[in-house]
C-alpha cells in the first residue's frame, strides 16, 4: 500500500511543471526560428539561469512560475546584434567632439570652437565625423581652417568613416611632422598645392603619424568610455556586438567590467591584428566568459582605406581621380601569412574590404587558404562595398560571409557614383545577389562611423531609400532584402557570424533571453515608422538593462 501511494506521489509530481523564474507574457512577439522562418509568439518564460525555458503561443495554457512581467501588448523582438561595430569608439565619441552632424566647413569650425571653449581643461581637442563630401567641400580641409577655430591647444579630428584625421598646427608640431616627414606605406600625408607642406590632413596609415602623439586614455577612462558604449546601444535595442580591432585595452576593460558584474553587452572581439590576438588569447579563440557576454572570436585585417577619402582600392583608377586607385594596405604574402596563422589556431579571420580589387584579394586568399584548412570557418569580409560581379559569387563557394552594414549604401550613394562613375555599380553593396548567389549576410552599423540604430539599418536593407524616401523606389532595388531578411541580418545571421549560435540571437528554448519591447512590429511598420520605432526597454539574459520610461 504504501508502495503505490509513493509511485502515485511521485507520478503527481512528475506531472506538475517545476516554477521557472519569470512569465513575460501579453505580448506580440516575433522571433527567427531554426529554419530561418518567422515565429511568432505571446510570452516567454525565463528560467533562473536567464535562458529561454519556453515559447508560448495562442492558446497554449500558462505555466505556473514565481513570477510575471505583463508585456501590456508590446512587440517582443530578439535583442539585436551588431555585427561590425567599434565598441570602444561609441563610448569614446560619446564623451569626446562629435561633428556628424555638420552641413559646412563654417559650421563644423563652428561647434569645433564652441567645444573648446565649454572644454578649457582639455589638453587636446579629439572627436571625429567630419566630413566634406557632405560638407560641399570639394577637397580636404586644411590645418590653417582649424587654426581658425582653435590655434591654443593640439586639435585632432577623425573623419566619418575612421580613415583620415584633420590636424590644427599646434597638433602637426606636437607629432614632428614637417615637410621632410614621408608617406608610410599604406598611408598619404596630404600636402598643400604645388609644395611639401603638410595640409593638416592624414589619410589610412598615415594617421598613425598622428595618433603616436595623442595621450592614450587611461584605464578608468576607458572604463567610463565603454559604460557609455553599453547605454548607447541598449538605448538603440542592442544586446551584443560584433567589436571589430579589439586592443589588449580594450579587451581588458570589458574584463573589469566583467569582473565587477557591470558587463551587459554581449561582445565578440576581433584583435587588432596578430599582436592584439596572441596577447589577448594566446594560441586559440577564448572560451566564452561571464555567461556568454565575451569571447575573442578571431582577428581584424585592414585590406584598404574607404571610398571618402579614396583609400578604398580599386580595379580601375576613380573616376573622379584619374591617377589613384587607392591604398593597398596588407602585401599579399603577408595577407595570406596571417589567414594561415589564424587557421592553424581556429581564429576567425574578418577581413576589411571595400574596393573591389580590396574583395577580390580577398576573395582569392581565401580561396586559396580553404582548400588547406576545411570545415566550418565562417571566414568574414567586412564591408564588401564594391565587388566585381565576376567575384560575387565565391562568397558561396567558400562559406564566406558578406559583413555588410546598409547604412553605408544610403549614406555613400552619390558619393560612390562619383568615384566609381555609372558602369562599375553593378556589384555595389549586393546584398540580394549575395543571397540569390548562396552565400550569407550579417548586418551592423561600423558605429561610430554611422549610427548604431539597427531599425534605419533595416529600413535601408529592405528599401534601399534613405530617410528622406530617395531615391524612389530605392537604388539599384534589385539588391534590397526582405523585412525578414533585414531581421534575421540583425539577429540570427549576426549571431551566426559570430559562433554564437544556439547561445543568443533568437529567442527559443536554451538561448540567452535577450530581447527588446518596442512600439512598431518591424515586419509590418511603413519604412518611415520602422526608422521612428522606439525602444521601450531592453533585455539581457532576462534582466533589464534598460527602460525608456
Amino acid at each position: 500500500m504504501k508502495l503505490k501511494l509513493i509511485a502515485a506521489l511521485l507520478a503527481a509530481t512528475m506531472a506538475t511543471p517545476a516554477l521557472a523564474d519569470v512569465l513575460i507574457d501579453n505580448v506580440e512577439g516575433l522571433t527567427i526560428d531554426e529554419n530561418g522562418k518567422v515565429l511568432r509568439f505571446t510570452g516567454i518564460v525565463v528560467d533562473d539561469q536567464g535562458k529561454v525555458a519556453k515559447v508560448l503561443q495562442r492558446g497554449d495554457k500558462k505555466p505556473q512560475t514565481d513570477y510575471r512581467e505583463d508585456g501590456k501588448g508590446r512587440v517582443m523582438i530578439p535583442g539585436l546584434i551588431d555585427a561590425h561595430a567599434h565598441v570602444m569608439g561609441v563610448g569614446i565619441a560619446a564623451l569626446t567632439l562629435d561633428l556628424s552632424d555638420t552641413n559646412s566647413l563654417a559650421e563644423a569650425l563652428e561647434k569645433i570652437r564652441k567645444f573648446a571653449a565649454d572644454n578649457e581643461a582639455r589638453p587636446w581637442i579629439l572627436g571625429r565625423g567630419w566630413n566634406q563630401e557632405k560638407w560641399g567641400l570639394g577637397r580636404f580641409p586644411t590645418a590653417a581652417e582649424l587654426d581658425s577655430a582653435v590655434a591654443d591647444r593640439p586639435v585632432y579630428l577623425e573623419r566619418v568613416d575612421g580613415h583620415a584625421g584633420w590636424a590644427n598646427s599646434m597638433a602637426l608640431k606636437a607629432a614632428g611632422i614637417t615637410t621632410a616627414t614621408k608617406n608610410p606605406d599604406g598611408g598619404r600625408v596630404e600636402r598643400l598645392a604645388g609644395s611639401q607642406v603638410p595640409s593638416g590632413v592624414f589619410v589610412d596609415n598615415a594617421t598613425r603619424l598622428m595618433e603616436t602623439a595623442i595621450p592614450a586614455p587611461r584605464p578608468n577612462e576607458r572604463d567610463l568610455a565603454f559604460a557609455e558604449a553599453q547605454k548607447v546601444l541598449h538605448r538603440l535595442g542592442i544586446t551584443a556586438a560584433a567589436d571589430m580591432g579589439t586592443s589588449i585595452e580594450d579587451w581588458q576593460a570589458y574584463r573589469r567590467a566583467g569582473d565587477n558584474g557591470s558587463l551587459t553587452l554581449r561582445i565578440m572581439a576581433y584583435a587588432g591584428g596578430p599582436q592584439n590576438m596572441e596577447l589577448i588569447a594566446g594560441s586559440r579563440p577564448t572560451p566564452w566568459l561571464y555567461d556568454d557576454k565575451l569571447r575573442m572570436n578571431g582577428i581584424k585585417l585592414y585590406l584598404d582605406g574607404a571610398l571618402g577619402s579614396r583609400g578604398a582600392w580599386l580595379k580601375q583608377p576613380y573616376s573622379d581621380d584619374p591617377k589613384n586607385t587607392g591604398l593597398p594596405l596588407t602585401a599579399p604574402a603577408q595577407l595570406r601569412n596571417i589567414l594561415v596563422r589564424a587557421a592553424q589556431g581556429n581564429f576567425q579571420p574578418a577581413i576589411h574590404a571595400i574596393g573591389d580589387a580590396a574583395n577580390a584579394e580577398a576573395l582569392n586568399a581565401i580561396g586559396e587558404i580553404a582548400e588547406s584548412f576545411p570545415g566550418d570557418r565562417r571566414w568574414r569580409i567586412e564591408h564588401a562595398q564594391i565587388v566585381d560581379p565576376a567575384d560575387l559569387p565565391k562568397f558561396a563557394k567558400d562559406g564566406i560571409i558578406a559583413s555588410m552594414q546598409p547604412v553605408h549604401q544610403t549614406s555613400d550613394r552619390l558619393m560612390a557614383e562619383a568615384r566609381l562613375g555609372p558602369n562599375r555599380l553593378d556589384g555595389a553593396y549586393a546584398w540580394n545577389t549575395i543571397l540569390q548567389l548562396g552565400g550569407k549576410l550579417a548586418f551592423g552599423s561600423d558605429a561610430p562611423v554611422e549610427s548604431a540604430d539597427p531599425f534605419a539599418g533595416m529600413a535601408a536593407a529592405s528599401t534601399r531609400m534613405d530617410a528622406d524616401g530617395q531615391p524612389f523606389g530605392g537604388w539599384r532595388p534589385q539588391d534590397r532584402v526582405t523585412r525578414e531578411q533585414a531581421l534575421a541580418g540583425f539577429t540570427s545571421d549576426a549571431a551566426y557570424a559570430g559562433f554564437a549560435e544556439g547561445r543568443f540571437g533568437r529567442l527559443l528554448p536554451g538561448e540567452r533571453a535577450d530581447f527588446v519591447l518596442v512600439d512598431h512590429d518591424p515586419l509590418l511598420a511603413t519604412p518611415a515608422d520602422l526608422r521612428a520605432t522606439k525602444v521601450l526597454e531592453t533585455w539581457v539574459g532576462g534582466r533589464k538593462v534598460y527602460d525608456a520610461d
